[in-house]
């Protein structure tokens, strides 16, 4: 634990390459993700309340909470900051611009290098499988809760709405097409262990991943990607989404030409962190729902 919960919180930031990739990504969650930075900004708004001395009570139990390691709390942060890092980031002096700026990337697409199909598809599983182990962690259930997942996700609404709208669109759409389920469950199927292994996501995750060994965690991965696919097929057809669409929205911030999409998805993998970003939100919400209810 490098940070404490306020700490991170705190140090979220109003701007840059993460904030501008989720505000084109409204139009797919209408309304849904405000990008609330700030702790005690945070209880206030999460707590509707204002008295001081409540909301320095809220926030030492729910620091308290955090800080206890029977609880899943850190894990939870730990996985949405590991699944993030898997990815190299662009050196942030070409990405500090305001918002509604746009941010002229043209030139450093040159130097990206797409990855492959089967190299995204994992990518995009391993984001899902985090999702679904965290939501866990921070719920208190086995890490193997798909089903508790499935209903959650239902209800899905704010920064974890917004963060499964990115996955969609930044990890699937983007890179892979509009197909991308297809190509991804396919790709998954044909998958190893030895496939898994050489994976430096995975390697980083798998202590977290249910059943043992490769060859349980890949029938694991597989079929979690199969029960939220239908979820993620859904969500695609009724927004009417289509790579165009999301890069003609991602267009309004970062200058880049529709005939380079797969260029487009190492840039935002590179230079953006919203796991990260959205997953501490999450994470502080929760804590700040529980520390309230229980004072």
């Amino acid at each position: 634990m490098s940070q404490m919960i306020n700490e991170r919180v705190d140090a979220l930031p109003s701007s840059g390459m993460t904030i501008f990739a989720l505000k084109s990504l409204d139009f797919v969650v209408p309304g849904q993700w405000n990008n609330l930075i700030g702790w005690e900004n945070t209880i206030r708004t999460v707590t509707g309340e204002d008295d001081d001395n409540l909301i320095q009570m809220v926030s030492d139990r729910a620091i308290e909470l955090y800080n206890d390691k029977s609880q899943g709390y850190q894990n939870a942060l730990w996985l949405y900051d590991t699944i993030d890092s898997a990815g190299s980031a662009l050196g942030t002096a070409a990405l500090a611009n305001k918002v509604g700026e746009k941010v002229p990337l043209l030139g450093l697409l040159s130097k990206l290098t797409p990855r492959a199909d089967k190299a995204q598809a994992i990518d995009l599983s391993l984001k899902l499988i985090v999702e679904i182990i965290a939501f866990c962690k921070i719920n208190g259930i086995p890490g193997n809760s798909v089903g508790d997942f499935m209903a959650s996700l239902g209800d899905y609404g704010g920064e974890s709405l917004m963060r499964m709208a990115a996955l969609v669109c930044f990890d699937g759409l983007i890179p892979l097409g509009p197909d991308f389920i297809g190509l991804v469950a396919e790709k998954l199927g044909n998958l190893t262990e030895g496939d898994l292994k050489d994976n430096p996501g995975f390697n980083k995750i798998k202590q977290f991943i249910p059943d043992r060994g490769a060859g349980g965690q890949l029938g694991f991965i597989q079929s979690s990607f199969g029960t939220v696919s239908n979820w993620m097929g859904n969500f695609v057809a009724e927004r009417d989404l289509t790579p165009q669409k999301v890069v003609h929205s991602l267009q309004s911030f970062i200058e880049v030409s529709d005939d380079k999409l797969d260029y487009l998805a190492a840039l935002l993998d590179m230079s953006t962190n919203y796991y990260a970003h959205t997953g501490v939100q999450t994470l502080a919400k929760r804590l700040i729902d529980r520390a309230y209810a229980e004072i």
